[in-house]
């Protein structure tokens, strides 16, 4: 099993490269060369690239989730959120150019992409909770889904931005967490309603049973009520 310091080496190697070569040209031979690591000991650490995707993508939630000020505690919840997402950009900044051929590599291969966005939704749930916005089953999938799409869009915005300063970025993020609200929004609306209309099938289906069961009865004090026939009695 390697080392901590290995793994730590080995994704760090696999950054460097990623911000001088496109994805696909990032090989792990080529890792393995520069990390100056067995390709035994990689196989080991990282079974395949999307590991290693992967094994970033956790490092930066780990970095938000360390930065959290919890000074925001008290604050609404899309302003929690702003602040955790801005974090986010803060620690994917070291990483510009190799977040930029990982983006470039996910819009050209839709099996990847869905591979990345499998990723992406995991940190976001991560982002959710830091917010201190935990949501379970469908609907947690669902909002984690559409803060990755949001969350790319910011993402498009920064990586085209070249003031420190951030105010496109900042922009966006307002204008994809405004769209957000509107999209819960409707969201609750069709849970309310998904909810009445269970409630109100569940209501229907014992009713439903109900007078079954009641018609039954009926025929059954019928069946044994029912004098004989006249053939039977004759």
């Amino acid at each position: 099993m390697a080392t901590a310091k290995t793994k730590q080496k080995i994704l760090s190697v696999f950054l460097e490269l990623l911000e001088k070569h496109p994805y696909e040209d990032v090989s792990l031979q080529l890792i393995a060369e520069t990390a100056k690591v067995k390709l035994s000991d990689l196989r080991r650490t990282y079974p395949s690239k999307l590991a290693l995707v992967e094994s970033f993508a956790e490092s930066i939630d780990a970095a938000v989730l360390d930065e959290r000020d919890a000074g925001m505690d008290d604050q609404p919840a899309r302003d929690r959120l702003f602040d955790i997402l801005m974090t986010r950009i803060d620690a994917l900044a070291e990483y510009k150019d190799a977040v930029r051929a990982l983006k470039t590599a996910a819009d050209d291969d839709p099996g990847l992409a869905l591979e990345f966005n499998r990723i992406a939704i995991r940190s976001q749930k991560w982002m959710l909770v830091a917010a201190g916005i935990e949501l379970s089953g469908a609907k947690g999938t669902v909002v984690a889904q559409g803060l990755v799409m949001a969350f790319s869009k910011v993402v498009d915005t920064w990586l085209d931005e070249p003031d420190e300063g951030m105010p496109r970025t900042m922009a966006r993020l307002d204008k994809e967490l405004d769209n957000g609200v509107s999209f819960m929004k409707r969201l609750n609306r069709l849970e309310g309603m998904a909810k009445g209309l269970r409630k109100f099938i569940k209501s229907a289906s014992r009713r439903g049973r109900n007078r079954r069961r009641a018609r039954d009865d009926d025929d059954f004090a019928v069946d044994i009520e029912t004098p004989m026939s006249s053939e039977q009695g004759a």
